[in-house]
């Protein structure tokens, strides 16, 4: 399939009160502009080019997709001078483009390639994406003749009888690129705003006799984002969108209304979601784990029958069957392996911990590797800062570590080592031994006594 793309991001989005370009905003996670080219690429479409203008640094600065090539439309006098801006990039090719709005998050994948099977089967000289919706307010509306497209008339400009019309543009087109080549230049601007209308190039075609045809989308789809409430609306709705597609692959989540999952997150079936709950970035969660209240994950791995309990998570891999929390904060950098438990109040931090370890609570492991099968008991801090220099802690398999103890980075303890309660360690401890760092008790009988007289 022969198809280019422009994605038309030039507007200031002055409403909606921001230093940035409005495409930078997030949607579920992901910046609008880079959820309209992912579905593009989801489309088959990979020459795609961005029309950029106002606030256009930050808006090239935040586009992940680095094949995508920019025209600059210097004054925005209309969607139509945006797209003869990007003549260079699509004057020259044969086939058809897809003309796309930047602020569009909600459209789905599967009608934008309804749209271009349609386009192309029919052999069109333009397809629209259309709705019927509840409350037209500022959209064009979609004048017909019989069932064929007529015209668009923007809302300014229509009539009381034609604004009665609830059937409404997308802004979302295909054309065969000849026909838009020939069109555009015979717009005008004989309208309300004193503008170039792309819209106006479809009375122009249907006046010439050649083919315009058009799908129909639910009208959610069809919420752009022009300011901060919409902002809010379209995350609404596209976050239901995406907890429903999780259930409906086998995740079950107790209350939609309060799960937060990312439009990137991956999650297999048989998980398990409890309210309250933030799955962010790239996060994948594996079969059977249970995900439970006040939890947020970002950008990590969840193994297969995992317990996530109230805790944090960041830019880290979990393995299989391991508990965490309740209350602990796993910070980036960490690897946890299999059958791990990790505690109440326990803080991880860049370190490894190995298999059927146990850390259980009130614990700071940093910069730090642990073996497999060891016992960290309560308060044991790995000292990994000397003020200057972040230090590495090396605990070998099966050691115990008693309650209080300090680890003085950098430090080893070999394998099958025993540290004694309260103990400080400054230097290595061979395998298979006890080390007891602590001052001798004195008790000194009376002294209570004594010292109130």
């Amino acid at each position: 399939m022969n198809i280019c793309a422009i994605i038309l991001a030039a507007g200031k989005g002055s409403r909606m009160k921001s230093r940035r370009h409005k495409g930078t905003h997030k949607i579920c996670g992901k910046e609008m502009i880079n959820i309209i080219i992912g579905k593009l690429e989801l489309c088959g479409i990979e020459d795609i080019n961005v029309v950029v203008g106002e606030y256009r640094e930050s808006l090239i600065n935040s586009i992940t997709n680095k094949n995508v090539s920019y025209s600059m439309q210097e004054n925005q006098i209309g969607t139509a001078d945006a797209v003869l801006c990007a003549e260079e990039f699509w004057g020259n090719k044969l086939g058809n483009i897809l003309v796309i709005a930047c602020d569009m998050p909600l459209i789905k994948e599967e009608n934008i390639k309804k749209l271009i099977e349609k386009h192309v089967s029919e052999g069109n000289s333009s397809t629209i994406i259309t709705s019927k919706v509840s409350n037209p307010l500022r959209y064009g509306r979609i004048i017909r003749k019989g069932n064929k497209i007529k015209c668009i008339k923007e809302a300014r400009d229509c009539s009381e009888l034609e604004l009665m019309i609830n059937e409404v543009n997308s802004s979302i087109y295909c054309f065969k690129i000849d026909d838009l080549k020939s069109g555009i230049r015979k717009i005008n601007k004989d309208n309300n705003q004193r503008e170039f209308y792309l819209t106006d190039i479809i009375e122009i075609l249907s006046n010439e006799g050649k083919k315009v045809g058009s799908i129909s989308i639910d009208e959610n789809e069809l919420v752009g984002v022009d300011t901060r409430k919409q902002l809010s609306i379209a995350n609404n709705i596209l976050r239901l969108q995406i907890n429903d597609k999780h259930m409906e692959e086998g995740v079950t989540i107790i209350d939609s209304n309060s799960t937060y999952i990312d439009i990137d997150v991956k999650i297999e079936g048989d998980v398990i979601i409890h309210p309250n709950v933030y799955l962010t970035g790239k996060t994948l969660i594996k079969e059977g784990s249970e995900i439970y209240p006040n939890t947020k994950i970002f950008n990590s791995y969840i193994g297969e029958n995992c317990v996530i309990d109230a805790s944090i998570i960041l830019d880290s891999k979990i393995g299989n069957n391991t508990n965490i929390g309740p209350f602990a904060y796993i910070r980036p950098g960490s690897f946890i392996g299999n059958k791990v438990r990790v505690g109440d109040f326990v803080e991880i931090k860049n370190s490894v911990i190995g298999n059927s370890t146990k850390i259980s609570h009130l614990s700071y492991v940093g910069d730090s590797e642990v073996g497999e099968r060891c016992n960290l008991g309560c308060s044991t801090i790995t000292v990994n800062y000397n003020g200057k220099d972040k230090n590495k802690t090396i605990i070998g398999d099966d050691c115990f570590i008693g309650c209080n103890s300090n680890l003085i980075a950098p430090v080893v303890i070999e394998k099958n080592s025993y540290v004694a309660a309260g103990t400080t360690v400054t230097e290595k401890v061979k395998s298979n031994s006890l080390a007891i760092g602590r001052c001798k008790q004195i008790n000194k009988d009376n002294w209570v006594t004594n010292k109130l007289k």
